[in-house]
């Protein structure tokens, strides 16, 4: 009788297993459009509310930035979703005769596993014609090609050039995540195309700092009667057939716009520092053409006070207090005449009173020996070269504060010849941009040693510091340590130059095209990257653009391709700057706004089955807590 209970026991517990449910299947489709009222596409509607019905419960995400209303609504529309509906409500009264968008972008998602509905818009008409034409493009940053979403880009069928900053955009779109947008339900007519970084909403460029990107052609929108290929699937991995579809392709659809923003900066002070109780910094938002006047309060009169430095390419100026009756006070009052902007940003003189105020750190006590002398504070500095040194380094040497009668002469640079150490002559400056450094240039070579050597107190700071003596030694690498790249670049005639990028998109060299190429020697074994600057004025860097001179950004293009340089190798590589799209060129492994995956990971179900009927078998026999208690 026992067993008979038992088996039967075992039995249903067997059965339990078996039939263990997973869960069922992730809904992996987006909401499904059903129906709307007005009609998706339907004339002659005058009402404002608008409502739209999917297969399941939908949410939306950040409707105010991520939906879309054109034409351009002046009172912010109310997005909702309720249920299984998006509720719309257009505050504005509707324009006659005009086509309406409400472009979602994918802002659309199922309310449980967040499926998004890609680039789903709704359109309907006040008149009795709906506009049918589109236009497509991508938007890229001017200077690094990066895709740029979120941004707003626009049409003007006022073809003037004051258009786009007076008034706001006849129709418009939003760039997605790949920087991809597309501009639908527009009339048969000319247009210009912009693209905004609307920094106040109101769809016109008339902020300075906004991000802005124009054609110099006009739009003319069309369409053409195309095929393609589509593919259906059986799983996975077997396809069932492939059939030949037709369609309408509306033109232009590879548009490329490239985002920049205009060199301006309004000119004003940040906050001031006193960081040393001897160094007080005045900060600038853009750097100052000419030294800003500082004068004590109490003693306008004196102007021998402190030392004043220039920093951070003008946008900083150091000054270094020289009377210690003034560095020794807790608290100093300084009138400072700068140049600020009006409201017109044009510079005037500006004078503030500052309070310069020293936070002093705990000073650690010590106590001092009997008869035991005053320690001797000396000046130190810093080399950047010692030990073993790239041919391409520079030798500098650094101080934590200014010096007096700084020469060449107090340096000794000697060069190794078989045994003997032989004096080597270079070049001495001050270093332009840190006036606290001061480069000891020479043209270095392979294998060659160096010492440096500074006798003590040859050196003196304006506080009366003096340097210990000092010696340092150095090697220059050998050749084979070093890799060669040579880009061969046939088809960029105008002036132009190279940058060599690291993993992080920064560039590490610079060489200008000469002859149909750019050569990079020395380089530390590792993976390159590359772009090309069309350098139209040829000052060697890249300049930003301007819309009231109708003066585009300088041309940028990436190489899409990696270069691996090896130790003791000399490649030579060709690369045809035209040859690939601009929107593909950039490597995904150095872009930073990557897309992002809109494919959801598939779910498992037989290893979701399996886990879970092994759940149940570890439960249901003998375990802990079984209800048979075996």
């Amino acid at each position: 009788m026992l067993l008979s209970v038992c088996a039967a026991a075992c039995w249903v517990v067997s059965c339990a297993n078996m039939a263990s449910p997973n869960g069922g299947p992730y809904d992996e489709n987006p909401p499904r459009f059903l129906r709307s009222t007005p009609a998706l596409h339907q004339t002659g509607y005058t009402g404002k509310k608008i409502e739209i019905v999917f297969d399941e419960l939908v949410q939306i995400e950040k409707p105010s930035e991520n939906v879309i209303v054109t034409p351009p609504q002046k009172n912010l529309p109310v997005i909702r979703a309720a249920g299984k509906k998006v509720i719309v409500e257009l505050k504005d009264t509707l324009q006659p005769d005009i086509t309406y968008t409400i472009d979602f972008t994918s802002s659309i998602s199922d309310n449980n596993e967040k499926n998004a509905l890609e680039n789903f818009s709704f359109a309907f008409a006040t008149g009795d014609q709906l506009d049918s034409l589109e236009i497509s493009g991508i938007l890229l940053n001017a200077r690094n090609l990066e895709p740029m979403p979120g941004v707003l880009v626009g049409l003007h069928e006022n073809l003037s050039d004051t258009a786009f900053t007076k008034l706001p955009f006849y129709r418009t779109s939003k760039t997605n995540d790949r920087g991809k947008f597309t501009i639908r339900n527009i009339a048969t007519g000319m247009y210009r195309l912009y693209a905004l970084n609307d920094a106040n909403r109101d769809y016109r460029f008339d902020q300075p700092g906004e991000e802005i990107a124009f054609l110099d052609s006009v739009i003319v929108p069309t369409f053409v009667p195309a095929t393609r290929q589509d593919t259906i699937w059986k799983d996975t991995v077997t396809v069932d057939s492939v059939r030949t579809v037709d369609y309408t392709r509306f033109l232009p659809d590879d548009v490329l716009l490239r985002l920049f923003k205009e060199k301006f900066q309004r000119q004003y002070m940040l906050r001031p520092e006193r960081s040393l109780d001897k160094l007080f910094t005045l900060k600038f938002n853009a750097p100052v053409d000419t030294l800003p006047q500082v004068e004590l309060t109490d003693e306008p009169e004196r102007t021998d006070w402190c030392l004043a430095q220039p920093a951070d390419s003008g946008r900083s100026v150091h000054y270094w207090i020289t009377d210690s009756l003034v560095w020794q006070r807790d608290t100093i009052y300084v009138k400072v005449t700068y140049p600020k902007s009006d409201s017109l940003n044009i510079p005037q003189p500006q004078t503030d009173t500052v309070r310069l105020t020293l936070r002093k750190a705990p000073a650690k006590s010590r106590r001092k020996k009997k008869d035991e002398p005053e320690p001797i504070e000396h000046l130190t500095f810093k080399v950047s070269l010692s030990g073993k040194a790239n041919v391409f380094d520079r030798l500098s040497v650094t101080f934590p504060e200014p010096v007096t009668d700084l020469s060449d002469t107090v340096f000794h640079l000697e060069q190794k010849q078989d045994t003997l150490w032989i004096p080597a002559p270079f070049t001495f400056r001050q270093d332009s941009i840190d006036l606290l450094m001061f480069n000891l240039d020479r043209e270095w070579k392979y294998e060659e040693e160096y010492r440096l050597a500074i006798d003590s107190a040859a050196i003196t700071s304006i506080y009366g510091k003096q340097n210990d003596a000092y010696q340092t030694a150095f090697t220059m690498r050998k050749r084979d340590e070093y890799g060669h790249l040579y880009l061969n670049i046939p088809d960029v005639a105008q002036p132009a130059f190279v940058q060599l990028l690291n993993k992080n998109d920064a560039p590490i060299r610079q060489a200008t095209v000469k002859e149909g190429g750019a050569l990079f020697m020395n380089l530390n074994p590792d993976t390159y990257y590359a772009r090309i600057i069309l350098d139209m004025n040829e000052n060697g860097e890249w300049d930003t653009g301007n819309y009231a001179e109708k003066r585009p950004p300088e041309e940028v293009f990436y190489s899409p391709k990696a270069y691996q340089v090896f130790e003791n190798f000399e490649i030579t590589e060709t690369w045809n700057v035209y040859d690939t799209p601009v929107s593909g060129q950039k490597p995904m492994e150095i872009t930073k706004n990557k897309p992002k995956d809109v494919t959801k990971k598939k779910r498992n179900y037989k290893d979701e089955s399996r886990q879970r009927t092994n759940r149940s078998s570890g439960s249901g026999f003998g375990g802990v807590g079984s209800p048979l208690g075996f």
